[in-house]
């Protein structure tokens, strides 16, 4: 197995490091919080990096996975950023969940160098990317992701090339359009069946078994039935990010997204009511709706909490 780059060590950034590491991968990490690096470096026998453009400067393979466009942009365009660091044939796949214009803008600096950029945001959760299980939406250069294939094909159990750089993203946006839907649906149907007397575990069972029962009900299943005690493996403020970007590229489609625009004002709401937990707390929030410990009015879409 090659080098390869890993920025950014949240929850699944650090998921795919260590899937990495165990299919033999030598790997160099980096993160914002230099603790989080060491601890996982520690932990995996790997180098870390003081700053994007060390972490990157020797290898042929950087993924990035970050927070937002801002985090993005700083991590590539900063005066100790990737592309400062890059050298000719260095392919980065860039997996955060941002705007489609966001790897148009940093491509012709990294190109510049003799590197590319692939976006390619992922799909799945975090018990999955440990697993090499990941959905991965490709957008890019077709030689740049025959260059990387091998590296993704550790991480994901399907690649989807979907055309032009921004392809990946858009993608993405579309995927959890759905995501969050399905979540804010489940949410609601589980504490309708709970508040009309059946218990919640049960509720889940049937929910799993009948034509509701996608992946996402079946990974989500501890996080619904014991939110007090599950990992936090999506925080609400990534959901509310999300949907403000799917809302975005409604309008800049001409997409009318009703029902996001619903799920951006309920993920407001619990926001400012169960504070930033897990997706699953949606059922904590409308728990204390039925129970009238909350109020029943949500904040604009976009409102800052």
């Amino acid at each position: 197995m090659t080098q390869v780059a890993v920025l950014g060590l949240g929850a699944m950034g650090s998921a795919m490091a260590a899937r990495l590491h165990d299919a033999g991968a030598e790997l160099i990490l980096w993160n914002r919080t230099r603790e989080r690096a060491q601890a996982l470096g520690e932990r995996l026998g790997a180098k870390v990096a003081a700053t994007p453009a060390e972490a990157v400067a020797d290898v042929p393979v950087a993924l990035t996975s970050l927070a937002d466009r801002r985090a993005v942009e700083d991590v590539f365009l900063g005066p100790d950023g990737v592309v400062a660091g890059a050298r000719p044939g260095l392919v980065v796949a860039e997996l955060s969940t941002v705007e489609p214009e966001v790897a148009r803008a940093i491509a012709p600096e990294l190109r510049a160098k003799g590197a590319d950029i692939l976006d390619v945001p992922v799909s799945g959760s975090v018990a999955v990317a440990r697993e090499g299980g990941l959905t991965l939406m490709v957008g890019g250069e077709d030689a740049s992701l025959d260059a990387i294939r091998p590296v993704l094909d550790i991480i994901g159990r399907r690649i989807f090339h979907l055309g032009p750089l921004g392809s990946g993203a858009a993608m993405k946006l579309a995927v959890n359009t759905v995501i969050h839907g399905l979540n804010a649906a489940l949410a609601e149907g589980l504490v309708l069946a709970e508040r009309a007397g059946i218990p919640r575990s049960l509720a889940y069972d049937v929910f799993a078994s009948s034509a509701a029962g996608a992946p996402f009900v079946h990974y989500k299943r501890q996080a619904f039935e014991d939110p007090e005690h599950a990992p936090v493996d999506f925080r609400l403020a990534l959901v509310r990010k999300d949907l403000e970007l799917i809302l975005a590229l409604g309008e800049q489609t001409g997409t009318p997204l009703p029902q996001a625009a619903k799920n951006l004002a309920i993920v407001a709401a619990a926001l400012d009511h169960v504070g930033d937990r897990d997706i699953s707390a949606l059922a904590v929030y409308l728990r204390g709706l039925a129970s009238r410990s909350f109020s029943t009015e949500a904040p604009a879409p976009g409102t800052p909490q």
